[in-house]
């Protein structure tokens, strides 16, 4: 009939803020370059060569696996990008080349794609990768062994296996500048305490992390490392040497709160940083390895669907009727 209407029924979402994921992608990337800078700075050459070969491992094998799957190319999008330069941060100086190709492999492969790509990965991608090359060859990301027995002109051990190993006279020269402003080893992007914090603050102020995340994360790195040290301050660190130390930073603010591995409502949220802090710090006083981010993010993504079940009271549920 000529005064029939036709409609349109439309999927969501219905209204878009103008946010993409290209534009998240180059926030996080700015936001840890600080971080990086400082590691290429520290460690020279060969923590460049680090960070470059893994950004271009993972955007190669993200375009391969588009090919594969006859998907649409998304290196466009700067996720692949960002997945190789958290990796790197994550790995010492001197990973040797076929270490990082095969993480870069793993994280985008195995970390993303299988699960159906950027969205639907229920662990974090660079943090699944760390953790397979970490099973499979321990002396590659042994920090001490690949730090301080090689010529980078920096021999300082350590500071979590220290820990871990000697107890806290072990630590006693760390200082909180010190640590702050990147005196100690590990990861190339870190140890610069300053300029992740730095960083996770712009990631938050943006809008891309929520700060439930890491304010609990943190919250529960200090309660538990406190309980700890009180119970025997002789062999367990200060709670802020647990915080400046390892990749503790660097998961609070970059990694933990990734938006398909986290949860998306608030008391979860609280939930899933807390229970996080909690198992990193357990990890380290009682578990065989000396940096317990690693476990312990990939444990708290596995609780993450359980975590966000617990959901605020519909409005209105439960009211009888007048």
């Amino acid at each position: 009939m000529p005064d029939q209407k036709l409609y349109l029924v439309s999927y969501a979402p219905y209204w878009h803020n103008g946010s993409s994921v290209r534009a998240r992608s180059y926030d996080y990337i700015l936001a840890a370059l600080p971080a990086v800078f400082m590691g290429i700075l520290q460690y020279g050459v060969p923590a460049f060569r680090v960070v470059a070969f893994s950004v271009s491992c993972a955007v190669l094998w993200e375009l391969l696996l588009n090919k594969a799957m006859k998907k649409p190319v998304t290196i466009v999008d700067g996720n692949a990008a960002v997945i190789g330069l958290l990796l790197a941060m994550m790995l010492p100086a001197t990973a040797p080349w076929w270490a990082v190709l095969i993480g870069a492999l793993a994280a985008i492969l195995v970390g993303k794609w299988v699960y159906g790509g950027l969205g639907c990965n229920p662990l974090n991608p660079p943090m699944v990768a760390f953790a397979m090359l970490m099973l499979s060859w321990k002396g590659v990301v042994d920090f001490n062994a690949a730090l301080v027995n090689f010529d980078l002109g920096f021999d300082m051990a350590y500071p979590p296996a220290s820990l871990k190993y000697f107890g806290a006279s072990a630590v006693e020269d760390f200082t909180v500048w010190g640590l702050l402003m990147g005196r100690q080893s590990g990861g190339i992007g870190t140890t610069f305490g300053l300029g992740l914090i730095a960083g996770g603050l712009y990631l938050i102020l943006r809008g891309h992390v929520r700060w439930e995340i890491p304010a609990s994360f943190i919250a529960g790195i200090l309660i538990t490392a406190s309980l700890f040290h009180v119970s025997d301050p002789a062999r367990y660190g200060a709670p802020i040497f647990h915080l400046l130390t390892g990749s503790t930073l660097l998961a609070a603010f970059f990694l933990i709160g990734e938006d398909s591995s986290s949860p998306v409502n608030r008391i979860p949220m609280f939930l899933y940083g807390a229970l996080g802090g909690f198992l990193t710090v357990l990890i380290r006083s009682i578990g065989i390895y000396p940096d317990g981010v690693v476990f312990a993010v990939l444990l708290i993504n596995i609780c993450n669907p359980l975590l966000d079940k617990i959901r605020p009271k519909a409005f209105g549920k439960g009211a009888q009727d007048a």
